[in-house]
C-alpha cells in the first residue's frame, strides 16, 4: 500500500512556477497562487515564479531558464493546454522532452474526470523530462493545479513516499 515512510527524512525540492496567459497578472494569477502555495507548505523551495504570453518561443524560452538553471528541479507550467488557438504550450515543450512520461497524463486525468467529469478531455495536460529536469505541463484552472499536486506531486516530490517517488531518482537522471 503507498504510504509515507516516517524513517526517512523530508528533502527540499527546488520548483519553478511558469504561468501561460495572454490576460494574467500577478495578481490575477490564482493557478500559480495555488501552485506557490502548496509547494511551500510541503517544505519545498519556490524557486522562481513568472507569467509568458500565449506564445510557443516565449514559453520554451522561460522553460529552458529552469532547465539551465542547477538550481530548479522541477519545472511546473499552468495554462495553454486546451483546444483554442492560442493554447500552444504542448506544441511548444514536447519536442524538448528527452523522455516522455505518459503516465503522468493518464493520472492526471484520471483524478480530474472524479472532480469535473468528461470535461476533463478539453486539457492536453503532458509531462516529461528535459535532461534531468522534470517538466509538467497542467492546464490553467486553480482546480487542475490543485488536483495535480493534491493527487500526484505530493506524493511523488516526497522522499518518504513508498513504494517509489521522483526524489529519490533524481541523484541517478543524468546517467548513461
Amino acid at each position: 500500500m503507498p504510504k509515507i515512510d516516517e524513517t526517512r527524512p523530508f528533502h527540499a525540492v527546488n520548483f519553478r512556477v511558469i504561468t501561460v496567459s495572454d490576460s494574467r497578472t500577478p495578481a490575477t494569477d490564482k493557478s500559480g497562487d495555488t501552485l506557490a502555495d502548496r509547494i511551500e507548505a510541503a517544505g519545498h523551495t519556490l524557486c522562481a515564479r513568472t507569467i509568458v504570453p500565449d506564445d510557443a518561443d516565449a514559453i520554451r524560452a522561460a522553460v529552458m531558464d529552469g532547465v539551465d538553471d542547477p538550481g530548479t528541479d522541477v519545472v511546473l507550467t499552468t495554462g495553454g493546454t486546451g483546444f483554442t488557438g492560442r493554447d500552444v504550450t504542448p506544441e511548444a515543450l514536447e519536442p524538448l522532452f528527452t523522455k516522455r512520461m505518459e503516465g503522468f497524463s493518464a493520472v492526471f486525468h484520471a483524478l480530474s474526470f472524479g472532480k469535473i467529469g468528461t470535461s476533463t478531455i478539453q486539457s492536453r495536460a503532458t509531462a516529461g523530462l528535459i535532461g534531468t529536469t522534470f517538466v509538467f505541463v497542467l492546464p490553467g484552472s486553480p482546480g487542475a493545479c490543485r488536483d495535480a499536486w493534491d493527487g500526484v506531486f505530493a506524493q511523488q516530490f516526497d522522499f518518504r513516499f513508498r513504494p517509489c517517488n521522483f526524489v529519490e531518482i533524481m541523484p541517478r537522471l543524468a546517467e548513461r
